[in-house]
């Protein structure tokens, strides 16, 4: 059943799929959410203006969340660089351990197991940071494309 583990390389597809179908699952209710606070009299109006289901989507409902889909993207674009510790934590083996490390494992390594906190710190600052740079960047983009953003 997880004989991928035992590859030398394992596909690394499998740590971004589990990762991205979580993703969709969680803002998928956010989305819902944001549809519900759609004006009810613009898709009637849209309506008998003879507007289908695909204009009423395309004209009236993404126009009314496209709030919500900018702050997800940049929201999203700073968690590119975390990838979850512990899934990847969980399945290292010796096999796999030299192509499956990642910043948050080889912080903890290096923090908790090899007593070297300030070098285990400077890294996860240095993540944190870079982070921050990708979500004020995403921001700037997005307040000058579509004047929506988080501060």
């Amino acid at each position: 059943m997880f004989f991928f583990l035992l590859i030398r390389r394992p596909p690394r597809s499998t740590q971004s799929r589990s990762s991205a179908a979580s993703d969709v699952y969680k803002r998928q209710v956010i989305y819902i959410a944001a549809l519900a606070s759609v004006d009810t009299s613009q898709v009637e109006a849209a309506i008998i203006d003879g507007a289908g289901r695909f204009a009423r989507v395309w004209n009236v409902d993404i126009p009314a969340i496209m709030p919500t889909i900018v702050i997800q993207l940049i929201l999203a674009v700073g968690s590119i660089m975390s990838l979850g510790f512990e899934k990847v934590y969980l399945m290292q083996n010796p096999v796999n351990m030299q192509f499956s490390e990642i910043i948050s494992t080889f912080v903890y390594k290096r923090g908790l197991i090899n007593f070297q906190y300030s070098y285990a710190t400077a890294v996860g600052l240095f993540n944190s940071v870079c982070n921050l740079v990708l979500i004020v960047l995403a921001n700037m983009f997005s307040k000058k494309v579509n004047e929506t953003s988080l501060w």
